[in-house]
């Protein structure tokens, strides 16, 4: 904590941490990953918010619900975002809850933190006509990377590039699924017109794509071994499906810059993966898809998340009902 009563790693880099303090941390996050399952996103991201909580802390009986509410007090005049604080309160109140049941604690110190009521924003979303766009510029941009190409290695390699960032386009956006499962596929999991992937909570679910997604990932698995070969020969293959510029596994933060640089260069509106997830699910929805079934495409545990996740455009709506609805005046 700082001199004038902040803790420096409330939306920046945690303080350090007494060792004592640090290890419950480390216990905790273990239980986190190890028992409950919780992704290696999550779990960073509580071991951040817990080793900013406790910074200063001596001994875990300083853990008190009167720390706590400083805590979120200094998190909300740092300007901290309400889903910020709300990840802080759980954090904490698991921490909590995990020291009395290891009996480092008689009971959970924080369970009477409240988070304040989230607020949800819906990604952007693409219509059909903008996703096409987008889909198709890079389709364009993958081909005319084979007629410009030569025989050198470079363009080989570039060449790739531009064939797989088509591939995970289409893929995202036929399957609906998150960048961190797209980052974790590998070659096995690809079926004729499915992948199966991984999602929260280790969960495992077959989701299906369609033509113009296999044909996108038909170009790229032909020419994936221009990039797996640049790991070298003492460097193991990987089972990715998708790979780096050098090789390796690739990483969703380069998921996001593919996405955000195709948007750009079809013009149509910015976009992230995410956006692009909630893009699939609303045509799927608005294609008559009962949300039940959508739940499952998305690899959602709640229907409640599914109905927040997805929605009808306001006036695709507003059509349906003018043509539907016997009252509607749409003959007027």
């Amino acid at each position: 904590m700082s001199s004038d009563g902040h803790i420096h790693g409330i939306g920046g880099t945690p303080g350090p941490v007494d060792e004592a303090v640090e290890e419950a941390i480390g216990g905790y996050l273990e239980y986190l990953e190890l028992v409950k399952g919780r992704s290696p996103n999550t779990v960073r991201a509580y071991g951040r918010d817990l080793r900013s909580a406790c910074e200063g802390l001596e001994r875990v009986e300083e853990f008190t619900l009167e720390r706590g509410r400083d805590v979120l007090d200094w998190a909300l005049e740092a300007g901290a975002s309400r889903a910020t604080v709300a990840r802080l309160v759980s954090a904490m109140r698991g921490f909590g809850g995990w020291l009395s049941h290891t009996g480092r604690l008689p009971g959970n110190p924080v369970s009477a933190l409240q988070a304040p009521p989230p607020q949800r924003h819906l990604p952007r979303v693409l219509s059909n006509d903008q996703a096409g766009t987008l889909l198709e510029r890079a389709q364009q941009q993958a081909e005319q990377s084979i007629q410009d190409a030569t025989p050198d290695a470079s363009d080989a390699h570039s060449h790739a590039l531009r064939v797989r960032d088509w591939a995970m386009l289409e893929l995202l956006y036929a399957s609906g699924i998150r960048v961190a499962e797209l980052c974790g596929a590998d070659l096995a999991d690809l079926g004729d017109r499915d992948l199966r992937v991984t999602g929260k909570g280790s969960k495992t679910r077959v989701v299906p794509f369609g033509t113009a997604a296999r044909t996108a990932l038909d170009a790229w698995l032909e020419v994936r071994e221009d990039l797996a070969t640049r790991r070298g020969p003492k460097r193991p293959a990987t089972s990715a499906l998708f790979l780096g510029s050098r090789g390796g596994r690739i990483d969703q933060r380069r998921v996001r810059e593919v996405v955000h640089a195709a948007a750009e260069a079809a013009g149509t509106p910015g976009v992230t993966p995410h956006g692009l997830r909630h893009s699939s699910a609303t045509a799927v929805l608005e294609g008559g898809a009962d949300l039940r079934v959508v739940q499952e495409f998305l690899g959602h545990a709640s229907m409640q998340t599914t109905q927040i996740y997805t929605h009808v455009g306001t006036e695709r709506l507003r059509q349906v009902y003018r043509q539907a609805h016997p009252r509607s005046g749409y003959d007027d």
